[in-house]
Parts: structure tokens; C-alpha cells; sequence
């Protein structure tokens, strides 16, 4: 299955003030601020799939899933991932490497984005690794349970929260891919397992995912467990993180669970949910409930957004409108009425306007922004931007070359924005030592 910004609760609250004004779409140029692996054994970084952070000065942080200089328990061969800084003139610098640690016990093969809080820490997740769960959780050869950690601006590493520390691994298992932090210093999160409730089938570790709340002590508690309902209608592991409204109310996605019947997982095809500050559970839209083939979508993997009238807005990996469809963006008004904002289609072969689409987020101009997998006019993934009537532009195709795509292929993450409105994102592959890159497209 295909893969798929997280900043401060102040930012992601000052959002919802933020004017939406129309614009047309940007003539854009791309330019390679650094391409990962030009050292022998990618002691750099290597195959970057999470988003990007800026700090207050302009330089980007972010991770990687392997490279980097690991000790022996990283049994990969070529790292098992890094923490990342970037500067404006591209100079990178490695901040952790993952699996330093005996049995990499500071977690391993980070896919989550960042996020920095008012003293300039930095934390995220790492789906493995960690000091729990090592007869449950193992991925060539790498075991725990992942964590959730700290780095402070001295360079300090900090596991916060071990998963599975509980019987069952009813605390959670195996963090998704983005952190939410308020202003009290409380982190939010998914895992993929984990959880009280069923044994989802897929591997050794039981329950289908929860939402987890992280104090600044690593004190976790857990709001909601998935697949409390009958034939999980409510969900089941969720692949990507949440986002909060002006009400502290949570918003996310689950890959699975929902309709039964769906047409591309017998196990569901994935909701969106919302959780209030008391923890009240809500589906607002079962995908697959639009057609045979899933009209509306199927397989949320990159999670929502919400703009200030409460509506929410989000990409599936699969489903449209067409036979040939491979993903759509979505919106939910506040009481659930989704609609359709956009599929994307393949014909023939040819699929131009992208396929996969990751996660979204608006710009400065109002309109929506994101990434895809692959597709574009070379295959090989896109930028893209698609007013709020459905009109979609791609902005940038990938690997205009036909062949070893020094600007990039695969991005598999969203999109951030610097004052000028230049957008910022990562490629898992390509670039001029073919272990993906760090781009910036401008007007």
C-alpha cells in the first residue's frame, strides 16, 4: 500500500483567522534545496517520507525513515533513519540518528513529521524501537513498539513514551505520523494498534489503533480505543495524526474499519471521526457508502484539516468517481455531508493529474495544496492545487528527465509555506543521489 506539518496549537488556532482569499494558480518553478545520500552509507539521511517544520530563523526540520550513522541493533544496513536540520543556503545537518541506542531502544525508522514548542524543543513518533513490546512489534529485525520523543535545541534526546508499556498493548502501538501539542504542553496522537478492543488481523499486536494524550511528564493516557463497535464501524487503525478546531475538538481518519462491504478492503474502507474534550465520539463519514466502486473515496491515509466554519477537508488513496479513480479530495460540513471536491483519474494509462493524493493543507491564497504519490505527466508524482469549486491545477510533475529524476520522485508528504507563499515538502526517492530530496516550489 502506498504511503503518506504539523505546527504549534497557537498556529493551527491563529489559522482559523486567517482571510481566505481566491486566487489563480502559480506559475512555479522547482529548485532542489538538498538531496539525500551523496555520502557513502547515507550517513545523511536517506528515503524521507514525513513533512517539514520551520523554526523562527527559516531553517526546515525533518526526518528520515533509514540512513543515518545507527548502532548494531539497526540491522537494516543503511541506518535506521534521522532528525534533520536544514538552512536557507542548504547546508544539513544530522540532529539524531535513530537506533544509537542498545536494541534501539530511542525508536526506529521515523515517518512522522515534527512539531517545535515556545522553548524550541522538537518532538514527533517513531513507529518502532522503544523499550516495550519486543515479543509483539518487529520489522526487519528492528523490535518495540515505537515511541514518542524530544529533542531539545542543546541537541538532547529525550524518549518521552515507550508503547505497549501496558498488558496487551492496551496503551497503543506503533505512533502515527503526526503530533499535536496545546498550549499546556500536552502532546496527541494515534498508533496504528494496539488497544483494548479486537485483534485486527493484520500482524502479532492486538487492538486496532487508539488515540493517546501525552503529558509533558510522559504520563499517556488514552481518550479512545477503535473497533468498540460492531464490524469496527467506528474504525480502525488510523495512519495519520489528528487536527483540532477552534473548539479543542479532534479531528482524524482511520484507514479501515466502517462499512464492511467496501470494495477495496473487506475490512472497511475507513472513516472520519471527530473527538470532543470530554471524549465524545463521533463518525462523521464512512467511506465506500457512495457506490460499488466508492464513490466518495476509500482509505484515508494523510488525515484532515478544518477551516474556520468547522468544515472538514481530506484526501483518500483510493475511490471516485470513475472506474479509473485513485483518490479524491473531500469535505465535510460540520453535521457530516460530504462532497466530492475532486477525483483523480487514470485513462489508459495515463493519470496527468496525479494519483494517490497525501495530505492537504491550505494556502496563503485559500485555495488547497498537497502532493501525489505518482502520477503527473511523468509518472512519477505531483504538486497540485484545487480551488474550493473543484478546479484542479498541477503546479509540478516529477522526473521531467524520463529517467533518474534528480529533482525528486514519490512525494509521499504534505506541503508547508514560508511568508512569500513558497511551498516546502520532501520526496521519499529520487534526486542526484537517487535518496530523495528537500524541494521548494515558488511563484
Amino acid at each position: 500500500m502506498r504511503k503518506r506539518l504539523v505546527v504549534k496549537w497557537i498556529a493551527v488556532l491563529a489559522f482559523f483567522s486567517f482571510p481566505f482569499l481566491l486566487g489563480a494558480a502559480w506559475a512555479q518553478t522547482e529548485t532542489v534545496l538538498y538531496s539525500f545520500c551523496p555520502q557513502h552509507g547515507c550517513t545523511d539521511g536517506l528515503f524521507p517520507e514525513a513533512g517539514l517544520v520551520f523554526d523562527q530563523q527559516g531553517n526546515l526540520y525533518g526526518t528520515t525513515n533509514l540512513g543515518g550513522v545507527s548502532g548494531a541493533s539497526c540491522q537494516v544496513g543503511l541506518g535506521c533513519g534521522t532528525i534533520f536540520k536544514l538552512t536557507p543556503d542548504g547546508t544539513e545537518t544530522v540532529l539524531h540518528n535513530f537506533c544509537a541506542q542498545n536494541e534501539c531502544a530511542d525508536g526506529a525508522f521515523s515517518v512522522g513529521g515534527l512539531v517545535f514548542d515556545q522553548e524550541g524543543n522538537l518532538y514527533g513518533t517513531a513507529p518502532l524501537g522503544g523499550s516495550h513490546g519486543r515479543d509483539r512489534c518487529s520489522d526487519s529485525g528492528i523490535t518495540g513498539c515505537g515511541v514518542v520523543f524530544k529533542l531539545t535545541p542543546e541537541g538532547k534526546y529525550t524518549v518521552l513514551y515507550n508503547f505497549c508499556a501496558l498488558g496487551g498493548c492496551k496503551d497503543g502501538a506503533k505512533p502515527g505520523k503526526r503530533l499535536l501539542l496545546d498550549r499546556q504542553g500536552n502532546l496527541y496522537g494515534t498508533t496504528f494498534s494496539g488497544g483494548a478492543n479486537r485483534l485486527c488481523g493484520y500482524d502479532k499486536v492486538e487492538g486496532c489503533g487508539v488515540v493517546f494524550k501525552l503529558t509533558p511528564q510522559g504520563k499517556e493516557t488514552v481518550p479512545y480505543t477503535f473497533c468498540v463497535r460492531t464490524n469496527c464501524a467506528d474504525g480502525s487503525n488510523p495512519a495519520a495524526g489528528l487536527t483540532v478546531d477552534k473548539q479543542g475538538n479532534f479531528y482524524g481518519t482511520t484507514l479501515w474499519g466502517g462499512n464492511p462491504n467496501c470494495y477495496f478492503a473487506s475490512y472497511g474502507c475507513g472513516v472520519v471521526f471527530k473527538l470532543t474534550p470530554r471524549g465524545r465520539y463521533t463518525v462523521l463519514h464512512t467511506f465506500c457508502t457512495g457506490g460499488s466502486r466508492c464513490n466518495d473515496g476509500a482509505l484515508p491515509e494523510a488525515g484532515v484539516i478544518v477551516d474556520r466554519r468547522g468544515n472538514v477537508y481530506g484526501t483518500t488513496s483510493n475511490g471516485g468517481s470513475s472506474p479509473h479513480s485513485v483518490g479524491v479530495v473531500f469535505k465535510l460540513t460540520p453535521k457530516g455531508k460530504e462532497t466530492t471536491l475532486y477525483s483523480f483519474s487514470c485513462s489508459q494509462e495515463n493519470c496527468s493529474h496525479g494519483e494517490s493524493p497525501s495530505r492537504i493543507t491550505f494556502g496563503p491564497d485559500g485555495n488547497l495544496h498537497g502532493t501525489t504519490y505518482g502520477g503527473g505527466a511523468y509518472d512519477q508524482g505531483t504538486v497540485f492545487e484545487l480551488t474550493p469549486d473543484g478546479k484542479e491545477t498541477v503546479l509540478y510533475s516529477f522526473c521531467p528527465d524520463g529517467g533518474s529524476c534528480p529533482d525528486g520522485e514519490e512525494p509521499v508528504a504534505g506541503l508547508i509555506f514560508d511568508q512569500q507563499g513558497n511551498m516546502f515538502g520532501t520526496t521519499h526517492a529520487g534526486g542526484t543521489f537517487q535518496g530523495g530530496t528537500v524541494f521548494k516550489i515558488t511563484r
